[in-house]
């Protein structure tokens, strides 16, 4: 038997973890073809199959498991000692892969990103920006960012900005000759800009008032899904809109928004870098985090 290298079995870790050849393959950097070419190897070599493989998926047979159970630990414990040589170096390497939509991804642009890619040269940094909330683990990530509450409960989680809101705005001249809406069942009776969420579905409009929660199917013949574009065409007077405050800032300030149903639209947790709390850490993340930890304490 030939005895397997470590890219080798880092690789079918990989592919076990993920499930999938083409999420492997990219979270190793490597081609999807090679990835397969090399499994194929190592299973010849050890002379049993690690994997059963479908057209639609991939899964460790009970060999397989036994090996990645086995393995799982050497990996992480080797992991831990090449970051171990990391920190005593103040250089971590390697690349470091971040889930986050895109109001998070141009937040991390501002100011992290530059620090981080500037104080650890030894770094690079994929940073995926994607509407659509996604395992991380299952995907490849090391760490996501999302809103405090979209975050699964057995993730470790980094607040990196201020509480926010979504608020509902109109154009003034939207409102000119309307009555404008003072409770959520009011929108009833206008005009909304309808949100299709990454998933597919349409998005309902949540409110809070007193403990008081409400949600709103609101009617509308124009969905969008992107919410610049919603605060874009709310400007234009094409009807209401529901969107982060933060997005119709500049329009509020200048006058051609205007909100409504304030009271109806409380703060909510704000963005947090989050990651699995039951893997080892690599020093690239740990370093994202402290570079954000001290912009944090500059504001």
């Amino acid at each position: 038997m030939t005895k397997p290298t470590l890219a080798d079995l880092t690789a079918f870790s990989a592919v076990a973890a993920h499930r999938s050849f083409r999420r492997a393959a990219d979270s190793l950097g490597v081609s999807r073809s090679s990835l397969s070419h090399a499994m194929l190897a190592l299973e010849r070599d050890l002379g049993v199959r690690l994997l059963n493989r479908t057209t639609r998926s991939v899964a460790p047979t009970e060999a397989g498991e036994a090996l990645l159970t086995r393995l799982a630990p050497v990996l992480r414990d080797l992991d831990e000692a090449l970051d171990a040589v990391a920190d005593a170096r103040g250089n971590p390497s390697g690349t470091l892969r971040i889930n986050a939509n895109e109001s998070a991804a141009r937040l991390l642009l501002r100011a992290a990103v530059p620090r981080f890619l500037t104080r650890f040269p030894g770094m690079a940094l994929d940073l995926v920006s994607e509407g659509r909330l996604v395992d991380i683990v299952e995907q490849g990530f090391d760490a996501g960012v999302r809103l405090g509450e979209s975050i699964p409960r057995d993730m470790i989680a980094v607040r990196i900005s201020d509480d926010l809101r979504f608020v509902v705005v109109a154009a003034p001249s939207y409102l000119a000759g309307r009555t404008p809406p003072v409770a959520p069942d009011d929108l009833r009776d206008h005009i909304c800009i309808r949100q299709r969420l990454p998933s597919g579905k349409r998005y309902r409009w949540e409110f809070s008032k007193h403990g008081q929660e409400v949600t709103i199917d609101v009617p509308g013949a124009l969905t969008l899904d992107h919410n610049g574009l919603m605060a874009e065409a709310a400007a234009d007077g094409l009807g209401l809109a529901y969107v982060p405050e933060s997005t119709a800032r500049d329009r509020l300030d200048d006058g051609r928004l205007v909100t409504v149903l304030d009271d109806w639209c409380p703060f909510i947790p704000g963005l947090y870098l989050y990651y699995p709390g039951h893997r080892h850490v690599p020093a690239g993340l740990r370093a994202f985090i402290d570079v954000l930890k001290e912009i944090g304490r500059e504001l």
